[in-house]
């Protein structure tokens, strides 16, 4: 009797399910905290040069980039006018708010310092998934997630109290070592526990209520509190929160049986079904125990898949590489559209808690339509609308003034965020669908990783806003356009059963063409035109397990 005919009769969907997703939702909030904490302590608001106190101050400037940074004073020895740097700015506050630019005045020769620190935010991401990723395959999901959560707070604490870039670095890297990692964690305990049929709601309906909740007070909190240090210790501190969470979770099942536990496992399930009131025959838990004893002599008569062997041939190899370009060109996509908020005529504050809300009616998009039109479907539309959107944003900001314009940049903006987490969102399920089941933890380890790595830019690709408003828009709507494109390369994964091993994946989606989606009955070829797995097991010599590793 497998893991999940015993949760079945455990409960699956029972008041254990509820705890955990309570708590899945409380992740999230404390994740939408800490990930947008930077884009909350550096908003710079608009500012002007502050001169020197002259007499024979000439005239000094108004509204372009270079005027903020300069000013034209009369120079009565050269008889002429001269440009100075500004050495001091007068910044307007919004609600009296002290960011991180203001109290340290980086802008203009300065305004470097913030994308160099922030980036080092992404190299932790790259950096924690990899170390946490391997902690929670030694001493568990469970006391990985905390820890992983408590060093991103300490790195929040820990900026609070810089002044200087290298130190401002060094605290954004800590931070960001918990970035991935604190949600995928808990997101697989959610996913293994909780029943197959209510995944898709479960999972994408906590998170979009959750995350939204995080997001849209997250301003109206940075206000109360008046400065950036306050801020990063108020939203730090929630962290705490997961000390408890060993009182009322249990560790991952499925991991204890990869690392042969079976005991302990059973025991997991025995105390799930007393949470959920049900009374199961200790004789199911005999025959658990006993399926996977025998389960394990079989497995060392094979040989394991690795992640690498998805790249030994040719259709995996693809899926592999698609996989890797595609969380690239989201991940990056993603932060840039949460963070780009500045020079829309309205209040970035007020636009990234209004935007926040997106994240509801994303997660329900989700929901409504993901099992109807697929996950390619699902993948490639949400990339596609997102980069005309946009794209069309660009085109305003650049032809429109702000200030008269205010509410209709503000309106592209908040589809532009919403088109981002859609296609966010339907990446991670999509992209675990694809990889067969032996390898699928490492696979989306790495693919996560790749993804960060390559988010490592988003700041600089911000930053070129500075010479150009549209340009960050511009070079997000290509990339995401490219996205939409390498999306039709992949399988389909609704209403399949997904690949197991590596032999399994290189066959499947096998015989679709590109252009085919379940909602639509043209691309897909019959059951029977589709090769035989152990065909193709024979004649590329793949190696084959029957493990089944975490989601």
């Amino acid at each position: 009797m497998d893991f999940e005919s015993v949760l079945e009769k455990c409960g699956s969907f029972g008041r254990y399910q509820f705890v955990l997703l309570g708590l899945y939702g409380y992740t999230n909030m404390l994740s939408s905290l800490h990930y947008f904490s930077q884009t909350i302590i550096s908003f710079t608001p608009p500012h002007t040069c502050n001169p020197s106190n002259t007499p024979e101050i000439y005239a000094y400037a108004n509204a372009t980039s270079s005027a903020r940074c300069s000013y034209i004073e009369w120079d009565p020895v050269l008889q002429q006018d001269q440009e100075i740097k500004c050495q001091s700015w007068n910044f307007e506050r919004e609600s009296g708010y002290e960011s991180i630019t203001t109290e340290l005045e980086w802008v203009c020769d300065d305004a470097y310092k913030l994308a160099v620190g922030q980036s080092f935010f992404f190299i932790g991401s790259v950096l924690g998934t990899l170390f946490f990723g391997y902690l929670a395959d030694r001493i568990g999901r469970l006391p990985a997630c905390m820890l992983t959560t408590l060093t991103g707070a300490l790195g929040d604490f820990i900026t609070s109290f810089v002044s200087s870039l290298p130190f401002f670095s060094m605290g954004r890297f800590i931070s960001g070592l918990s970035t991935d990692t604190q949600y995928i964690l808990m997101y697989i305990l959610v996913f293994e526990y909780l029943s197959p049929k209510r995944r898709t709601l479960g999972l994408n309906m906590v998170m979009a209520v959750f995350y939204c909740i995080g997001l849209m007070i997250s301003p109206w909190l940075a206000f109360w509190v008046g400065t950036w240090r306050n801020y990063l210790w108020v939203a730090s501190l929630p962290a705490l929160g997961v000390l408890c969470y060993p009182c009322v979770l249990f560790e991952s099942a499925e991991w204890l049986l990869t690392k042969r536990q079976f005991e302990k496992a059973a025991q997991c399930l025995r105390r799930i079904a007393k949470f959920n009131g049900r009374q199961v025959d200790e004789s199911v838990f005999d025959q658990f125990i006993k399926f996977y004893h025998e389960k394990l002599n079989e497995e060392q008569k094979t040989t394991s898949d690795t992640f690498m062997g998805m790249l030994r041939t040719p259709r995996l190899r693809k899926f592999t590489i698609i996989l890797f370009i595609k969380s690239m060109i989201i991940t990056v996509a993603f932060d840039i559209l949460s963070r780009n908020m500045e020079g829309m005529g309205i209040s970035p504050f007020k636009l990234f808690s209004y935007t926040g809300f997106t994240y509801l009616p994303a997660g329900i998009t989700i929901i409504l339509f993901q099992n109807y039109i697929g996950r390619k479907g699902m993948a490639c539309a949400s990339l596609f609308v997102g980069a005309i959107i946009t794209a069309a944003t660009g085109f305003l900001v650049a032809s429109l003034n702000p200030a008269e314009h205010a509410v209709i940049l503000a309106f592209m903006v908040g589809l532009g965020r919403y088109g981002g987490v859609v296609a966010y969102d339907a990446e991670a399920q999509y992209a675990a669908e694809i990889i067969p089941t032996s390898v699928r933890g490492r696979g989306m380890s790495n693919i996560h990783v790749v993804g960060y790595a390559f988010g490592f830019f988003s700041s600089y690709i911000i930053f070129l806003g500075t010479y150009y408003k549209p340009l960050p828009s511009i070079f997000i709507s290509l990339l995401m356009f490219i996205g939409a494109a390498l999306c039709l390369t992949l399988p389909e994964t609704l209403h399949k059963k997904l690949p197991q091993t590596l032999a399994d994946g290189e066959v499947f989606g096998k015989g679709e063409s590109w252009y085919y989606f379940p909602c639509f009955k043209c691309g897909r070829k019959s059951i029977e035109e589709t090769p035989d797995v152990a065909a193709i097991v024979s004649m590329e010599n793949s190696p084959t397990t029957i493990v089944k590793e975490n989601p």
